[in-house]
């Protein structure tokens, strides 16, 4: 049987995984569009359906080439429903966000294989889409991109400025954001092309022209069937465009799907658009459709319920419902928490400025002591001629981290520091190496240092310090751990400055090969034991940072929206086991911190956020809380001798380790 394959082109460029978490604080490898090669054709949707020979379309050479299975049909039968299909998929139903490519290729490769295409192609609009940056662009790029009707002279409708200025201030990176779409307007209202444009470099903003919107368009049972498949939860409109009452309704099934497909169900509702003309026919009949609008809702690939008829209220209503039976509110979101809810979100960070002359002047005497070699000694000028201009000028000597108009820092200007690091990590020990680690700790505040750093090659500058660390905390010389004390305190401190800004907040706790999440762990969780209170105190901070920044994580999936930190879209992927590390090590520091309430103040304010709306809490975290008696340890620092002679004094940490203990961990 021939072989049915997918051709992937990327219309970034590359562009869209090198700028997408800067634009969307996500990160996109790519703006996808597909065709389908089958019988020795390429066939793919646009400006109506087209076909070339494989590979010689006006997009070149695929970057992907997927086999998405194998067909029984013949090519006459393919070629009929490419003809039925014509007036389906016609020019002037083209639209960049609803109804494009892929919407196309996914029908084809349903009606060849009974299949769909592979889900990181599919579920690309939703992620876009998701972000605040994505949702806010949606206007824009209706008003921009939508094509026009052929043979139209008109260009591409112009956008308010406002409108612009609007999705600009969602990203995470407004400037940029700004300048390119500044330049993708100009580019389509002088010349009506949706091309990205010339003038800058090719952007994910602009190629997103090809993103889906969260309605899927279905025109036979397999694609279908495909898509109930791959979603918890499915509402399928059955409609037609001779159905007045169908055009009344569409505006708001669209209007639910834009706003259903962000917080818990975001990636697993789905919602699906059946024309009842040409083939879509035979998908009504399948369900038994007698008359449109017609609705009929899925839960797990089971249908639940049916809607007849243009009714609003009722369509809403059972939509809501549908999602409550898929998606049931976490039990922490019935729970009154105002003391937890009044904690800020905002990372804790470690802004003081050293002065900078004596800093550079000691590291010099450390590394001019060692053994003298051509990688030192480029090492001493990179940082004499380089990093320490950057940090003067960044920031004030004044003792303050106030922030002077901001210096970018250039890919080439970092990967030196980045050489730089590595020579002297492997020279110098952690006694000697502090003052290096301090100013990579102020290099993180700016934001440019910290967008690179998060996509850094490796090994990049934060590993092989995080590394030197835990090679300190491995070490069995007592002698040797506390001759590593500055160098510990320092990289908590450093780290704690890497959630000041989303790109490497994201990048420190995911998963390897990528993330850091194993180093950061391994390190916080052994400093929170240490002896000495600063390094306890710092490692409270970061267990405090991180716990907070999978609070806003989880905030923004049940909500829809970000939380009001400045810091734009966060995404942290959950992950049992770790978080049941985490609860574990906090609650074993919170036993043993019997001395500074600002360090068991910090680490009750990780458990909560840590405890709070998370999937594993009734699964996991609630039995492991019984069995280490959180509830207990909690309010023994309540009592005297808990912390310090009398106990807590602070009112408001007082009342907040209460409500932890009395509703998270009971």
């Amino acid at each position: 049987m021939p072989t049915v394959q997918l051709y992937v082109y990327d219309l970034s460029n590359g562009l869209a995984k090198q700028l997408s978490r800067q634009l969307t604080g996500k990160q996109i490898d790519g703006v996808w569009h597909t065709s389908v090669v089958i019988f020795g054709k390429e066939v793919f949707y646009g400006q109506g359906i087209s076909i070339t020979a494989p590979g010689q379309s006006h997009h070149g050479n695929p970057l992907h080439v997927v086999d998405v299975g194998e067909t029984a049909l013949d090519e006459e039968t393919f070629n009929e429903y490419l003809e039925e299909m014509r007036d389906v998929y016609t020019a002037d139903k083209y639209h960049l966000l609803d109804f494009n490519c892929n919407s196309f290729t996914n029908d084809c490769v349903g009606f060849l294989t009974g299949g769909s295409i592979p889900a990181w192609i599919k579920d690309l609009p939703s992620d876009f889409l998701s972000t605040p940056f994505g949702a806010a662009l949606r206007p824009t790029i209706d008003s921009m991109f939508r094509r026009p009707t052929p043979g139209a002279a008109s260009p591409p409708a112009a956008p308010s400025p406002g409108a612009m200025q609007q999705a600009a201030a969602a990203s995470p990176n407004p400037a940029l954001a700004s300048a390119l779409l500044q330049a993708v307007a100009s580019q389509a209202m002088s010349t009506g092309s949706l091309s990205v444009p010339t003038s800058l470099p090719r952007t994910p903003t602009a190629g997103s022209a090809t993103v889906a919107a969260p309605i899927h368009m279905c025109t036979n049972s397999s694609a279908l069937h495909g898509i109930l498949q791959s979603h918890r939860a499915a509402v399928v409109f059955f409609t037609s465009a001779t159905c007045g009452p169908c055009r009344m309704i569409e505006p708001v099934f669209e209007e639910l799907s834009h706003n259903k497909t962000h917080g818990n169900g975001g990636g697993k509702t789905a919602f699906v658009k059946v024309d009842m003309a040409g083939m879509g026919n035979q998908v009504g009949a399948e369900y038994g459709i007698r008359a449109t609008p017609t609705f009929l809702f899925f839960l797990d690939g089971k249908k639940i319920n049916e809607v007849k008829g243009a009714n609003a209220a009722e369509l809403r209503s059972q939509v809501d419902m549908l999602l409550f039976q898929a998606f049931p509110p976490h039990p922490h979101t019935k729970l009154s928490l105002r003391a937890v809810e009044a904690l800020s979100t905002d990372p804790i960070l470690f802004t003081q400025v050293p002065a900078l002359d004596t800093v550079a002047t000691k590291f010099g005497t450390f590394i001019d002591a060692a053994t003298p070699s051509e990688q030192l000694t480029t090492a001493k000028a990179t940082i004499s001629t380089s990093f320490l201009p950057f940090l003067k000028t960044r920031f004030a000597d004044s003792g303050s981290a106030s922030k002077k108009p901001a210096v970018q820092c250039t890919p080439q200007m970092l990967a030196q520091w980045t050489t730089a690091t590595t020579s002297l990590v492997n020279v110098l020990s952690p006694a000697q190496l502090f003052p290096l680690v301090d100013m990579w700790r102020l290099a993180l505040l700016e934001e440019s240092v910290a967008t690179w750093l998060a996509t850094a090659p490796t090994p990049s500058a934060l590993s092989l310090l995080l590394n030197k660390g835990a090679q300190v905390l491995d070490t069995a010389d007592p002698a040797q751990k506390t001759a590593g004390r500055n160098y510990l305190l320092t990289l908590l401190r450093l780290l704690a400055n890497g959630f000041a800004h989303a790109a490497l907040a994201q990048s420190l706790l995911a998963h390897a090969p990528a993330g850091k999440r194993a180093l950061v762990t391994c390190v916080v969780v052994a400093c929170l034991l240490f002896g000495d209170a600063a390094v306890r105190t710092a490692a409270a901070s970061v267990a405090f940072d991180v716990a907070a920044t999978l609070q806003r994580s989880r905030v923004e999936r049940v909500t829809g929206r970000a939380a009001s930190t400045g810091m734009g879209h966060i995404e942290v992927a959950e992950d049992e086991e770790w978080e049941v590390e985490m609860v574990s090590a906090v609650l074993e520091a919170l036993t043993n911190e019997t001395q500074s309430e600002e360090v068991v103040h910090r680490l009750v304010a990780a458990l909560a956020f840590l405890l709070r709306l998370s999937p594993s809490y009734e699964g996991q975290l609630a039995p492991l809380l019984e069995v280490l008696q959180a509830r207990e340890t909690l309010k023994s620092k309540l009592a005297k001798g808990g912390c310090g002679e009398s106990g807590v004094q602070k009112a408001e940490v007082r009342k907040l380790i209460e409500e932890v203990a009395d509703k998270l961990c009971s």
